[in-house]
């Protein structure tokens, strides 16, 4: 029987969407219900912790969507809460509820939501990294970026296919906001003749400097991180200028790597998490991301989670090795 004074647990998934979010739905309240404690979810984000937006949450019930992307909670974006009054509204949410812990699954945004809901709000508060970006840190991976990464890998084989059809040069963009971790990863694992991401100044110039002189049979591929400040149409007009001749396309992968079914290390890093948040609770921990750092389970209080700006020293010798 739980003897730990949380008796009641609030839930929900914030900002962008990303594969793996169900399964840490499902381990939360499976976790949760071992403890006999109670879990409900708010919906939509921080829009539905103001609005009062609940509903009652089953581990039976959640078990089926462990395979599925995206999250049965739904999530958005919530101005109303970069707010004091809509601050204020969602503490009162939790007060009529009577929540006793709250877990946020979400990236960047979610993190600052939460430090700053903590100043009005003293219940303990978890956050598990959700971002297929991957620019947490604390964490080697953040819930949804293999996923993300696989998803972009098969998209761009398909893409080389086509470009060595017809000898073509093809930039895709693929997403990250401003940080390069998808385009490393799924750049170097298609074999793709140039990466350009935000964290490098040079990428562009050993693009350049290759591509001024292709005349082959074989497809020339560019992977772009959205984030980079070039941008693809740019990288398409600076290599038009240093090669007319070259027949190019751009294709935007776009939203697309936010779908689909999560992959098995998405789906075990959920679950790890998803756990380990309620046992973090049960310790009597709060405000604090839970991570998996060297494969262990890591946590990380708010005030020293940051986002990511640089890829690490390893990806980056790989990017320069394979670049040029």
């Amino acid at each position: 029987m739980n003897t730990n004074k949380i008796k009641h647990i609030g839930v929900f998934t914030s900002g962008g969407d990303s594969p793996g979010m169900n399964a840490a739905l499902y381990a939360i309240v499976k976790a949760a219900e071992v403890n006999d404690i109670k879990v409900s979810g708010f919906r939509k984000g921080y829009e539905g912790l103001i609005d009062n937006d609940v509903v009652p949450l089953k581990s039976h019930e959640l078990q089926k969507f462990v395979h599925q992307g995206g999250t049965v909670l739904k999530t958005a974006r919530s101005k109303r809460f970069m707010e004091l009054d809509g601050r204020k509204k969602a503490f009162q949410t939790l007060r009529i509820n009577k929540i006793d812990a709250l877990i946020a699954i979400g990236g960047d945004g979610t993190f600052k939501g939460l430090l700053a809901f903590s100043e009005i709000c003293d219940i303990p508060f978890i956050n598990i990294p959700g971002t297929i970006d991957n620019d947490i840190s604390g964490t080697d991976f953040t819930l949804g970026f293999d996923s993300a990464v696989n998803t972009a890998i098969e998209n761009i084989d398909k893409i080389r296919d086509t470009a060595e059809s017809h000898n073509r040069v093809f930039i895709v963009e693929v997403m990250g906001r401003d940080s390069g971790y998808i385009a490393i990863h799924s750049g170097l694992m298609v074999g793709a003749d140039a990466i350009l991401i935000p964290e490098s100044g040079k990428d562009l110039m050993y693009l350049l400097d290759k591509v001024k002189n292709y005349d082959s049979e074989d497809a020339f591929l560019v992977v772009v991180s959205e984030g980079d400040e070039i941008g693809a149409e740019l990288v398409s007009s600076k290599i038009k200028e240093v090669n007319p001749n070259v027949d190019l396309r751009i294709t935007k992968l776009g939203h697309v790597q936010r779908g689909g079914n999560p992959s098995a290390l998405d789906r075990m890093l959920g679950i790890r998490l998803g756990v380990a948040t309620v046992k973090t609770l049960l310790r009597e921990k709060e405000n604090v991301m839970v991570g998996i750092l060297n494969n262990q389970l890591h946590l990380t209080p708010f005030k020293d989670v940051v986002k990511q700006h640089q890829v690490n020293d390893e990806l980056y010798e790989l990017l320069e090795l394979f670049g040029n």
